[in-house]
């Protein structure tokens, strides 16, 4: 009963929330009230688990929620986030409009976001999938300025698309599926309906994979990425860059290794098309980081390339190749999210939104750079961090059973990709610190130093230190975590 309480209480409370009118002391008062209970509820949801059948819709179709392992896992990462991003965002939005209906979507959109991870079946999986979607386009919308209404319904329309593909591929696994229908590790194909249909099945199979890749920045499908980002509240790109995009991540893993099975796919067009494609992804948002120059936008482009680390290492259809995503996947949550916390800063304290203009910004706010390099480590792999393991583990995977050219070919696109990452985080972290003389001397650097220290509310800089303190606990215990966990 914990899981769906941690699932109703936040949905009831935002719904509350969008009806009601209170001054933003109060709104924040509320606000901390739900957090509190919906994290409490969520712990007490992984502590316990359990499984909850509230529908049946038809013969093998029922609307279920059961939290297994892997749902404990994006489960605890949710709930981290939304804690620490709802403090963070009790002094962001203190500037912005409409505050009352944000936290409203917020709280609606925490909910999904549970469901998502605690789904018991394709069908509920699905329908949750779609729920989170349309309770964070708002999000993306919340300026209502015209290009925010530009990015939200590209948002809502690379999204619909994607659930479409991937609707597509859920029909024809429950058609070729054994009773039941739940979820299992290794699959529940009929061996005896899909005899002779494996074609049809691993085509509908990839049509799922890019769709549900679609929520993860999968080329071709990426595009709504750095569209909202740069436009949403910080806040809001926080939690879609941290953890609403890695919704895209556990419905491929529920699709491949908990219902067609991993088996199923291994060595045939569908794992080398999925792989060759991870690999684009991971170069082509790399490149585009690498170039882009607005930081929120440089941003969304990385997380394009991050989170295809872990749909790369899914291709590889190992265990330990799923240990690695889980591992990337937790640990690009509190790295990614620091850094947009940073970069929300940024532009909350000094309105400074582009890569030049953070030179020097060392000397005026030093704790918050040094969660910007923290993190930065972390992502591009940098032991003891979180960002390291993960890579370590996915390498390893595909070393050990890599065929051919794909024995090493990743390696070498995770490498560049470690580099170009190098190329535009470090670099403006050097340039925050160690800013050089023409930057003392010119117009820019006598203006900082009259602003002095310029660091912001504890409310914001104390959650992007929580979020560092989680990648470096992913780095040292994250294998042993999993490994309690049965991964």
């Amino acid at each position: 009963m914990f899981v769906i309480a941690a699932i109703v209480f936040p949905v009831a409370a935002g719904i509350i929330l969008g009806l009601i009118k209170i001054d933003y002391r109060s709104l924040t008062r509320y606000s901390l009230f739900v957090t509190v209970i919906a994290a409490a509820l969520g712990v007490a949801g992984l502590i316990n688990g359990g499984s909850v059948t509230l529908v049946n819709l038809g013969e093998n179709v029922s609307l279920t929620w059961t939290l297994d392992n892997l749902g404990r896992v994006f489960m605890a990462a949710v709930i981290i986030l939304y804690t620490v991003v709802a403090f963070y965002a009790f002094e962001y939005m203190k500037k912005e409009e409409r505050q009352n209906i944000f936290f409203a979507f917020y709280y609606v959109s925490l909910g999904a976001m549970i469901a998502v991870c605690c789904a018991g079946n394709l069908v509920t999986l699905y329908l949750c999938f779609e729920l989170a979607t349309l309770t964070t386009v708002p999000l993306v919308l919340h300026e209502w300025s015209k290009e925010a209404i530009a990015a939200g319904l590209k948002y809502l329309f690379y999204s619909i698309g994607g659930a479409l593909m991937g609707l597509f591929s859920v029909f024809f696994v429950y058609f070729y599926g054994a009773a039941g229908r739940e979820f299992t590790l290794g699959g529940y194909l009929d061996a005896s309906k899909v005899a002779g249909h494996e074609g049809i099945l691993l085509a509908a199979v990839f049509v799922g994979i890019v769709g549900f890749g679609t929520k993860a920045g999968l080329y071709p499908m990426h595009g709504w990425l750095p569209s909202a980002h740069p436009i949403a509240p910080t806040p809001a790109s926080v939690l879609l860059s941290g953890i609403i995009a890695k919704a895209g991540v556990i419905s491929i893993i529920r699709l491949v290794f908990y219902s067609v099975g991993a088996d199923f796919i291994r060595g045939t067009w569908v794992q080398y098309a999925w792989m060759i494609l991870a690999m684009l992804t991971i170069l082509m948002g790399s490149m585009m980081a690498f170039l882009e120059k607005n930081m929120k936008k440089r941003l969304a482009f990385s997380t394009i390339s991050q989170i295809s680390y872990a749909l790369m290492a899914l291709s590889v259809l190992t265990d330990d190749s799923l240990r690695g995503a889980l591992l990337q996947i937790l640990s690009h949550a509190a790295s990614k999210g620091c850094l947009f916390m940073c970069a929300g800063v940024f532009l909350y304290m000094l309105k400074r939104r582009y890569v030049k203009d953070l030179t020097g910004i060392g000397y005026l706010m030093p704790v918050t750079m040094w969660c910007f390099l923290i993190a930065s480590l972390s992502l591009v792999g940098i032991p003891p961090m979180g960002g390291f393991i993960s890579k370590w583990v996915i390498s390893a995977a595909i070393i050990e059973d890599g065929q051919g050219v794909f024995a090493y070919l990743p390696i070498v696109v995770l490498l560049i990709s470690a580099l170009l990452t190098t190329g535009y985080l470090l670099t403006i972290a050097m340039a925050a610190f160690f800013p050089g003389e023409e930057y003392a001397a010119s117009e820019a650097g006598q203006e900082d130093k009259r602003i002095g220290k310029a660091e912001p509310s504890p409310l914001m800089y104390i959650p992007m230190i929580v979020l560092c303190l989680m990648a470096l606990t992913v780095g040292v215990f994250g294998t042993d975590i999993l490994g309690a966990l049965g991964f």
